[in-house]
């Protein structure tokens, strides 16, 4: 994605940027419509818009509705003006190991509860629907679990009791499974219900086409992958990390980069909502400025734009409760 010549490049030029409205307006409609701007109501092209409220009425004869860059988006139904919603988007890409609501809230000057409403919906527009299965190009898969909860250590006296000596500290926690191709650094991740075999291969048959090599380690639940037909080979972690090219290192990192995020920025998490905090790292793992592709933030942000449309989350759906939205 190559950036236009006057496009911001850094967080104090956007917020420059996008101190005019209908600048706001004409960038958020190039990145939602790049071929020329369309009712989001019957995909009509022929548009009318009206600058004095900035929408545009569709002139299609059996449709004439109105619509905004907000319609049909992850920022539908919210009054907060378009050059908050840009800044926040830009800190959530590019802020490596986040941001917390209160430092939106801080730095775009709304409250705390709007601003988590806010970051929940971000991410939703980060989420990658995966359509594809990975075939083995990017190089060797590495596949891996990892446990989302607090430490066995921090755990109260009562809960520790009831685990025993710690060998079973990782129940009860949220369950993460990613995977991860080598070669292009692109790496899938989700929550699963538990670490059955069952479950663990259902989802490697799910993204990951048969006759891919696949590296785990030695856990049981990834025996009998070569009966489906994958080239699998596991590094034993009680006495090896790497064996040759055989290892997991690579979606180790994901998995402290992951970590990092959830107890230095965002302290505690909701299992609830755990699926959304791994899509934001998911999104910025995989748009990292690497060698082969060297992003840099603007790009990050302008992809993020893109994938707004299509994508609602109300308040109601995001808490599971029967209250009003914050805004």
């Amino acid at each position: 994605m190559k950036n236009t010549p006057e496009f911001p490049k850094s967080l104090l030029e956007a917020t420059r940027y996008f101190t005019n409205p209908d600048r706001c307006v004409e960038f958020v409609a190039s990145m939602r419509w790049p071929q020329g701007v369309t009712c989001p109501h019957c995909e009509g092209q022929r548009v009318s818009y009206l600058s004095s409220r900035r929408i545009w009425k569709c002139m299609a004869k059996e449709c004439h509705k109105q619509f905004s860059v907000k319609t049909f988006s992850v920022f539908e139904d919210s009054p907060i003006p378009l050059d908050k919603w840009l800044t926040a988007v830009w800190l959530v890409v590019n802020c490596k190991n986040g941001i917390s609501s209160y430092e939106i809230a801080r730095d775009v000057k709304v409250t705390q509860k709007s601003a988590w409403f806010m970051l929940h919906r971000i991410r939703l527009a980060l989420k990658d629907g995966f359509w594809h299965k990975i075939d083995g190009d990017g190089g060797p898969i590495e596949v891996d679990e990892t446990f989302i909860g607090g430490k066995y250590k921090n755990m109260h006296a009562s809960r520790r009791k009831g685990l025993g000596n710690g060998l079973k500290a990782d129940r009860g926690k949220a369950i993460v499974m990613g995977m991860l191709e080598r070669d292009v650094r692109k790496v899938r991740a989700n929550v699963i219900p538990d670490v059955s075999r069952e479950t663990l291969q259902n989802e490697i048959l799910k993204h990951v086409a048969g006759g891919a090599k696949v590296y785990t380690d030695g856990f049981q639940g990834y025996d009998r992958l070569a009966v489906r037909q994958y080239v699998h080979e596991t590094v034993n972690h009680v006495d090896q990390y790497v064996r040759g090219q055989v290892h997991t290192q690579g979606i180790d990192n994901f998995w402290s980069l992951l970590k990092r995020g959830l107890k230095g920025t965002y302290v505690a998490v909701e299992p609830f909502h755990l699926d959304r905090y791994v899509d934001e790292q998911v999104f910025r793992y995989n748009n990292r400025a690497t060698q082969d592709n060297p992003l840099n933030d603007t790009d990050r942000f302008m992809l993020a734009v893109s994938q707004i449309a299509g994508k609602r989350l109300t308040y109601r759906e995001l808490t599971g409760k029967e209250a009003e939205a914050p805004f």
